[in-house]
């Protein structure tokens, strides 16, 4: 039940669904995205639904709600307010009418995501009984600050990017298998199928083949690296993925990939790098602190229940 003069309404559509996408990118603004990003997360979910919290007759809040299939026992929650609407009752009606929704479809668990930043956010969560399970610090790497980075291959690796070999593929799919389980946090993770992860993680509106860098061996996928790349935010590259095979680590693949990437950023012309690690991946993260990467606010993955009826 929605406090006096709030009223949630499902969207209506991609009207609806903009004007829902504009607020989190107002809250967001590091991880502001377009309606193509959207499009493509929708895509490789399992259910998913949108929601908007009007105070007074005016939008001020919007819950996304996704069952994504990595994570199928839990509802996966984006709950954003503007600032001017907080404190007003806007975020309990969304978050009780989205522990609805997943009471629907027999979920009683819910992930979501809150800015390290964002303290009036985090205590809303911990007073609902939510905990947090990931932390995932921001790191930066302002390219104006650095010279272009040479690639220190390590001996028998090349790097190529997949638009130069689409047939890798499955390589590098094998690759993401195991780098993924190995992720902290990958345990709780299920891998999806081959067609699957290739449709969703590397063929979505932000990933471009010639922007995805592959480690070779004797031919072999040994490492790939990838960004994430959106017009909502045209002067960053967010790094996406560096996965290294197991019997390939510590051999300073990651790097090479890394530096591959940085290197293609700067003539490309993006003016800085972000990335987001779980804190406890400390090999790369230090990694990335030796490229020159600074810390900056990112965001915890909190665990909760819904609400009580």
């Amino acid at each position: 039940m929605a406090a006096a003069g709030i009223d949630v309404r499902a969207c209506a559509g991609e009207e609806e669904q903009r004007i829902g996408l504009e607020i989190h990118n107002a809250v967001w603004p590091h991880r502001a995205v377009t309606m193509d990003e959207v499009r493509s997360f929708q895509a490789g979910v399992n259910d998913y639904d949108e929601f908007l919290a009007a105070v007074d007759g005016e939008d001020k809040g919007s819950a996304a709600i996704a069952i994504l299939p990595q994570r199928p026992h839990a509802g996966f929650l984006l709950l954003t307010v503007v600032e001017d609407g907080r404190r007003q009752g806007a975020g309990s009606a969304l978050y009780a009418t989205v522990s609805d929704w997943l009471r629907e479809r027999d979920l009683d668990v819910i992930h979501a995501s809150v800015s390290e930043a964002d303290d009036e956010s985090l205590a809303f969560a911990h007073h609902r009984g939510f905990r947090e399970i990931e932390r995932y610090p921001r790191l930066l790497l302002d390219l104006a600050a650095i010279e272009e980075p040479a690639v220190e291959l390590p001996p028998g690796i090349e790097i190529v990017t997949w638009a130069e070999r689409p047939e890798v593929a499955r390589g590098m799919y094998e690759v993401a298998v195991e780098a993924y389980a190995d992720v902290p946090g990958g345990d709780a993770e299920e891998m999806e199928a081959f067609e699957d992860w290739l449709a969703h993680d590397m063929q979505g509106s932000g990933d471009r083949p010639e922007a995805t860098f592959v480690a070779l061996a004797g031919g072999e996928v040994v490492g790939y690296a990838k960004y994430f790349l959106t017009e909502a935010r045209p002067t960053m590259a967010f790094h996406d993925m560096t996965g290294v095979r197991r019997d390939w680590r510590g051999r300073g693949v990651a790097r090479a990939l890394k530096q591959a990437q940085i290197a293609w950023a700067k003539r490309q012309g993006y003016e800085y790098l972000e990335t987001a690690n779980e804190e406890r991946n400390e090999p790369i993260r230090r990694l990335n602190a030796s490229l020159g990467y600074r810390l900056a606010p990112g965001r915890i993955l909190l665990e909760g229940a819904p609400a009580p009826r």
